[in-house]
């Protein structure tokens, strides 16, 4: 399963992706309004892009089929690598159609079931985001919703990728990936907190103390002999 990191801080972003576990990232307005409001949006994602590489998902912000078409098509001409962002709307399925028509990859974004993710694959994108968290919160099991997605991808022969968003924890990464989600998008603090484990440093704090020890014992015969 590949991993993304959701995000637009250029921190976080510049650490997750030395890590080398990267495919790729998506933004939202929201997160980009988190950042510096005086930020250009072109300028940080070109830059997110640069420092990634991969998959780069840009979201319009209209609400109808020839707005986001028009604002897809700005976004390609500045980022003509960009994934377009769409949401699960009836105009957002038209504009995804036409969009694949051309061969612009599109990511369908704010999806909360299987049947809408059936949709998004049937309108041409190449990526359907199911959201996790935000069913948690309303008490609806959000790994239901990936579980069901991959059962029909499988029975069918689909091909767009199923991209788990929302992900809140590490246990939402785990949960995903054993659920067959092709991608997770996962917000840097959840990347981060799934690498650690007490044990991992436990046991480097004893190979460490015990190499010192060695280290000590040996000059002490050196200096004895």
């Amino acid at each position: 399963m590949q991993i993304y990191v959701d995000s637009a801080n250029l921190d976080d972003i510049k650490h997750a992706a030395s890590l080398g576990i990267l495919s790729g990232v998506t933004t939202n307005p929201s997160l980009l309004a988190k950042e510096d409001p005086s930020v250009d949006v072109r300028e940080r994602i070109l830059e997110i892009h640069r420092i990634v590489g991969g998959h780069c998902s840009v979201e319009v912000v209209s609400t109808d089929k020839d707005g986001m078409l028009r604002e897809a098509d700005e976004i390609l001409e500045w980022f003509p690598q960009a994934t377009i962002k769409i949401p699960m709307i009836a105009d957002g399925l038209a504009a995804t159609s036409e969009l694949a028509k051309r061969n612009v990859p599109v990511n369908m974004t704010l999806i909360f079931s299987a049947t809408q993710a059936l949709a998004a694959n049937n309108a041409g994108a190449a990526y359907v985001s199911v959201f996790l968290g935000r069913l948690d919160d309303i008490a609806t099991p959000g790994i239901d919703v990936i579980s069901d997605t991959r059962e029909i991808w499988e029975k069918q022969g689909l091909e767009s990728k199923i991209l788990a968003a929302s992900l809140r924890h590490p246990l939402h990464l785990l949960q995903v990936a054993k659920a067959g989600a092709h991608i997770a998008t996962t917000p840097y603090k959840v990347i981060i907190q799934s690498l650690k484990h007490p044990l991992t440093d436990a046991g480097l704090d004893k190979f460490l103390a015990d190499y010192h020890k060695m280290q000590a014992e040996i000059a002490e015969l050196r200096k004895q002999a």
